[in-house]
């Protein structure tokens, strides 16, 4: 007698669980895309700083001329920071330095060197497990030197732009004003003056004794929905889950809520600390893969197969 053929069903069973792992989000392929929109009227060399426990994306600086756009993928977990270079210089080999935003190699690729200050910075952390969440702000914290507005796409929960679209160097105090032209930029009050009450630093140290500036107002006045010193307000830190972003330089306005997210789910809080209230002391630095909290008909059907296909194959 000819041997049976082996039985789909381990197979069919097999397919069926990666599926549901797929649907669920304990199974993720691919990342967050982020897409970098230049609308000023000059080239600017964005540069990346991943965090500690994160690993670099594809690249840590680019020359991104006006008008021009470049996407690419984060790994999920990732932890970081963009932020725009400014009067730039660089020749054929890549070498040369920046007036504004410079990370200090001497090259186009930062290569792990940070934004010398003043310079807008817009920090990211992806979702952990827990909450399914991205956390994102802008920050004025180390100054100001071009308007930046970030943007979710495709994304559920609150999904709210953050940024600066308004041009803080024309209103920025002449005791704080630095460079001119495109290395024009605003520092922050701590950057100028370098005093604990000021840098939240010493006695200051701590959310009770740092109290918003005059020149920390001024910036929170203009852009409400920015980090304006390293105390400031949670409703400066957003949200969102499975999105994408773009990041614009120099956009012509803010976005509104409203817009900001392709989704129709309906929207929860938007300003919120870490789980472990670690967001304004500094990023995170660790991460695991982010989940999506939607569970759909599809996805109940798939936990049901599964467990069906796992008792026949029990029989």
């Amino acid at each position: 007698m000819d041997p049976l053929p082996p039985s789909p069903i381990p197979f069919v069973a097999l397919s069926l669980f990666l599926l549901f792992l797929l649907s669920s989000g304990l199974l993720v392929v691919g990342g967050t895309t982020f897409t970098f929109a230049n609308k000023c009227g000059y080239t600017v060399w964005p540069g990346i700083l991943s965090s500690s426990g994160s690993s670099e994306l594809e690249t840590t600086g680019f020359e991104l001329a006006a008008g021009g756009s470049r996407s690419f993928q984060a790994p999920t977990g990732w932890s970081g920071r963009f932020w725009a270079r400014t009067g730039c210089t660089f020749d054929g080999d890549g070498k040369g330095s920046c007036a504004t935003g410079d990370c200090g190699t001497g090259e186009v690729e930062c290569k792990g060197g940070g934004a010398a200050p003043p310079a807008t910075l817009a920090e990211f952390t992806l979702a952990r497990p827990a909450s399914a969440k991205d956390f994102y702000d802008v920050s004025l914290v180390d100054g100001y030197n071009l308007p930046m507005v970030v943007e979710s796409r495709g994304g559920a929960g609150a999904c709210a732009p953050a940024g600066c679209a308004a041009d803080l160097n024309r209103r920025c105090p002449v005791e704080l004003r630095i460079g001119e032209g495109e290395g024009e930029a605003c520092r922050s009050a701590c950057g100028a003056f370098g005093k604990p009450e000021f840098c939240c630093s010493g006695a200051y140290a701590s959310p009770a004794t740092c109290r918003p500036s005059s020149y920390s107002q001024m910036f929170k006045s203009a852009c409400p929905k920015s980090y304006s010193y390293a105390f400031d307000d949670p409703t400066s830190t957003f949200t969102c889950s499975g999105a994408d972003y773009t990041i614009t330089f120099c956009p012509e306005s803010l976005p509104s809520q409203k817009s900001s997210t392709d989704s129709p789910t309906p929207k929860t809080g938007g300003g919120v600390l870490l789980e472990d209230n670690s967001w304004l002391a500094s990023l995170a630095t660790g991460a695991s893969p982010p989940t999506t909290a939607r569970l759909s008909f599809i996805h109940q059907s798939l936990v049901i197969v599964a467990t069906m296909a796992c008792i026949l194959l029990s029989l």
